[in-house]
């Protein structure tokens, strides 16, 4: 699969990434069999971008990508993970995660934010440790959302001083919404940013900040390019969730509007969900949650179809349309 660059370091990125969220439990369990089973078809179809963090499953994602890419070159793949969430014992379980974080998993540990130096190092070390890897490639400060200024202050200048001493390969921050991102794209050192949801075939809100990585020379990771679900299938069900809630009427028509227009040209939905977000130059990488071998396999066939250039112009003008009658 072929792999582009990471704004201007050394690092490069498959096209299409491994989302590691999913085999930390996401609201349901996986065993471990099933989510080395998955990383290993993601290999097999040639990703070689796998993207954790502390947050998925309190560790657990981290533990299972490090024992399923146990034995693989080290140079042969890139691994990303978060910091700004620390992990520590729960004085108060309630025996699952699930409502608290989102992940069947016990919850006899909780986070603890914390965008600070000394936060920063402290989980890379954790993450590192659960990993079992002695370094990692790209690192995220992850959702700084009410701790920008910390984050901006602290974290990434941090992070920007192991990449500058060979610690880590990039710096970046991942978030879901592309205001605060924007933010530190203009007022920080980082070399990629992830984007979760607002760049996919329907929501298109993150194009500022797009463009602002691209006049910077900042990568974008566009994670979740199936919106939670609703363009994951070639004709959308109803009940479809978008953005981790049931789709309104009008993006669960959109969304059939768009699957109407590939089936015409002779491709799927998803198919073209998953391409879509490369078209863009400043993205560098397609990040898909994987909990199966057989979810890793239809990802990178997704990948792999042949989209009729006459195809993208079509989708643009349903997209348009779709939005203003959201």
């Amino acid at each position: 699969m072929r792999r582009r660059r990471v704004g201007r370091t050394g690092v490069e990125v498959s096209r299409l990434g491994f989302g590691a969220a999913q085999i930390g439990n996401l609201y349901t369990p996986v065993d471990d069999e099933t989510a080395a089973r998955a990383v290993a078809a993601a290999w097999d179809a040639g990703v070689r971008y796998f993207d954790t963090a502390p947050h998925y499953g309190l560790g657990l994602s981290e533990h299972r990508l490090g024992a399923a890419l146990a034995g693989r070159p080290r140079d042969g793949f890139v691994v990303s993970t978060k910091v700004g969430r620390l992990l520590v014992p729960n004085p108060s379980p309630n025996g699952s995660d699930v409502g608290d974080g989102g992940f069947a998993v016990p919850d006899g540990l909780t986070r603890v934010r914390d965008y600070s130096r000394d936060g920063v190092r402290r989980s890379l070390d954790e993450s590192l440790e659960r990993l079992q890897l002695d370094r990692v490639d790209i690192v995220y400060v992850h959702d700084p959302d009410d701790y920008l200024d910390q984050a901006i202050g602290q974290a990434i200048p941090a992070l920007a001083r192991l990449r500058d001493d060979g610690v880590i390969g990039a710096v970046g921050a991942g978030m879901n919404y592309w205001q605060p991102l924007a933010r530190i794209v203009m007022e920080s050192d980082v070399d990629a940013v992830m984007l979760a949801g607002r760049w996919t075939l329907l929501d298109r809100s993150g194009q500022p900040l797009l463009e602002a990585c691209e006049s910077r020379g900042v990568s974008v990771m566009a994670a979740a390019p199936f919106n939670s679900g609703l363009l994951s299938r070639p004709w959308p069900a109803d009940g479809a969730y978008f953005d981790y809630t049931p789709a309104s009427a009008e993006l669960l028509a959109g969304a059939r509007a768009l699957a109407t227009a590939c089936q015409e040209h002779g491709t799927t939905l998803p198919e073209a969900a998953m391409q879509f977000p490369l078209r863009h130059p400043a993205v560098a990488c397609v990040v898909a949650g994987m909990r199966t071998a057989t979810q890793a396999e239809s990802s990178a066939g997704f990948m792999r179809a042949e989209i009729p250039r006459t195809l993208w112009p079509v989708l643009d003008e349903v997209a348009t349309s779709a939005v203003k009658a959201g």
